[in-house]
C-alpha cells in the first residue's frame, strides 16, 4: 500500500522538535553558505589561508595518487614494450642484414674500381699491350693448367705472347683462334720462366708444379740464399718475357731452391693484358748526344 502524504513524525513532541530544528539548521547552513559564496566573490583573497591549509593537508594524498598513477603508466609501458620487443628486434635485424649487404656491395665496387684503375695504368705503359681482354675460363684442378681469353687473331694475338694482370705474369699464349686464345699458365708443368730475385738479381727458373704453386730452381748451386716472402720477377732471358714482371713469392725454402706461390691468381682475375714478346719490342732510341762543349770557341 502506498505511503500516506502525512509527513508528521507522530505525536511525540521530541521527534517534532528534532525535525523542526533540523529544518532550521538546513536553512541556516544554506544561508551561511550563500553568504560565504557571495563574500568570496566580492573578496577573492579572503579565504586564501583556508585554501592553503586545505591544499597542504591534501598534498600527501595527491603525491601518493600521482606516484601510483606514474607506477601504473610505467607498468603498462613495460608490458607494451615486452610485447613489441619481438617485432622491433626483427625489424632491426632486417635493417642490419640490409646494411651488411650494402656494405658488401660497396666493398665489391671499390675493389672493382681498383682493378679497373690498375688495368688502365697497365694499358698506358710502354710498350702498349697488344690487347686487354677478358679471361673467360681457367683450369682450377687438373694435371695441366690452361686458361682461355676472349681475344684471338682478330686482335693481333700470336703464339708465345705473354699474358699478365696488374699483379704479375699469368702465362703465355699457346694456341690462337679467331676469337679466343688458349694460355699456358705459369703453374703448368710444361711452363719454365727465367726469373731473378727482385732485391739482388739471384737467377733461377720458375717451373709449374700443377698444384697452383711454382718450383724455383737456382742456377748457381751452393748455399741457398732464399728466404720466405722473397719476390721473383722475370729476368728477360730468352727473349720471350719482358724483364721485371712480377711472377711469384717464396713460401717455403727447399734444398736447391724454394716453393713459391703465383702472385697473379687466374681464378681471381677478370681481365688480362696480352703483351708483345720481348724480342718484338723495339728498343727505345738513345737520346741525342749533348751539344754542350762541342762547339769550337
Amino acid at each position: 500500500m502506498a505511503p500516506t502524504g502525512n509527513r508528521r513524525s507522530g505525536y511525540s513532541r521530541r521527534a517534532q522538535y528534532g525535525a523542526f530544528f533540523g529544518y532550521i539548521a538546513g536553512v541556516l547552513g544554506a544561508l551561511i553558505g550563500a553568504g560565504l559564496l557571495i563574500y568570496s566573490i566580492v573578496s577573492p583573497d579572503a579565504f586564501s589561508g583556508v585554501r592553503t591549509v586545505a591544499s597542504d593537508a591534501a598534498a600527501p594524498v595527491g603525491k601518493a595518487s600521482a606516484g601510483t598513477r606514474a607506477a601504473g603508466q610505467g607498468l603498462f609501458e613495460t608490458i607494451r614494450g615486452y610485447f613489441l620487443a619481438g617485432s622491433q628486434n626483427a625489424r632491426l635485424q632486417r635493417e642490419v642484414d640490409a646494411a651488411k649487404v650494402r656494405l658488401a656491395e660497396a666493398q665489391a665496387i671499390a675493389e672493382e674500381n681498383s682493378r679497373l684503375r690498375a688495368l688502365l695504368a697497365l694499358s698506358e705503359q710502354s710498350p702498349r699491350p697488344v690487347a686487354i681482354t677478358q679471361l673467360i675460363a681457367s683450369t682450377a684442378s687438373s694435371t695441366r693448367r690452361f686458361a682461355t681469353i676472349a681475344a684471338g687473331s682478330d686482335r693481333g694475338i700470336a703464339v708465345g705472347m705473354p699474358v699478365r694482370t696488374p699483379l704479375g705474369l699469368v702465362g703465355r699464349v699457346l694456341e690462337v683462334g679467331d676469337d679466343t686464345s688458349r694460355v699456358l699458365l705459369v703453374t703448368d708443368t710444361e711452363s719454365v720462366v727465367p726469373v731473378r730475385r727482385a732485391t739482388d738479381g739471384v737467377p733461377a727458373f720458375a717451373q709449374g708444379r700443377a698444384d697452383g704453386t711454382l718450383q724455383l730452381r737456382l742456377i748457381n748451386l751452393g748455399i741457398n740464399p732464399l728466404k720466405p716472402r722473397d719476390v721473383f720477377v722475370t729476368s728477360g732471358s730468352g727473349g720471350l718475357y719482358r724483364p721485371n714482371t712480377a711472377v711469384a713469392m717464396v713460401v717455403k725454402v727447399t734444398r736447391d731452391g724454394a716453393i713459391a706461390r703465383m702472385l697473379s691468381d687466374p681464378a681471381a682475375s677478370e681481365f688480362v693484358a696480352v703483351e708483345p714478346m720481348a724480342s718484338q719490342v723495339q728498343p727505345a732510341a738513345p737520346p741525342p748526344p749533348s751539344r754542350e762543349g762541342t762547339e769550337l770557341p
